[in-house]
């Protein structure tokens, strides 16, 4: 299984389209909430929700969303970063509620080689989320460096620091 890529594998344009999807419960969403600290009555309180807002029931909470996405892409796209430089935009499009099932898709929007260091580049990329019925729930932009062949190879291979297993 492919976990992340080096400079070179990137190639403005390419689309990847992140598997599985991911179906947000209510406990994922309260978990979160309770996790940041999000107290929110839009996310924890069905009461609430069903009586005074414009939905009628719980929204799951935006940046839960956001975090889905980005573990979603890691396969595709950071898995062997050295560093996420930069969330540059980060949108809401439409709310998610508990049962909505998500899918993401990460776009190349651009290469750069590193300025200071020759075993690295920077790559700028857009992802978006959508719900089962192909409405768009949430869209963001990242810079990630990545590394070159040259610096995996240096570094001991693609699992570096993993031990050698013997026979039980």
């Amino acid at each position: 299984m492919q976990f992340g890529r080096t400079y070179e594998e990137f190639t403005v344009g390419d689309v990847y389209r992140h598997w599985p999807g991911k179906t947000v419960t209510e406990y994922d969403d309260h978990l979160f909430c309770l996790l940041t600290m999000n107290h929110h009555p839009l996310h924890m309180d069905s009461n609430y929700a069903e009586k005074t807002t414009d939905f009628g029931k719980n929204v799951v909470v935006g940046n839960y969303i956001y975090s889905l996405l980005l573990g979603m892409s890691v396969p595709d796209v950071s898995g062997k970063a050295i560093a996420n430089l930069e969330v540059e935009s980060l949108r809401h499009v439409a709310p998610t509620f508990h049962g909505d099932t998500i899918y993401g898709e990460t776009t190349v929007l651009d290469k750069t080689p590193s300025k200071s260091k020759t075993d690295r580049g920077i790559v700028h990329v857009e992802t978006k989320g959508y719900k089962q019925d192909g409405t768009l729930v949430c869209i963001f932009r990242r810079k990630v460096m990545v590394p070159t062949a040259t610096y995996i190879k240096e570094r001991g291979g693609e699992q570096p620091g993993r031990p050698e297993l013997g026979e039980q």
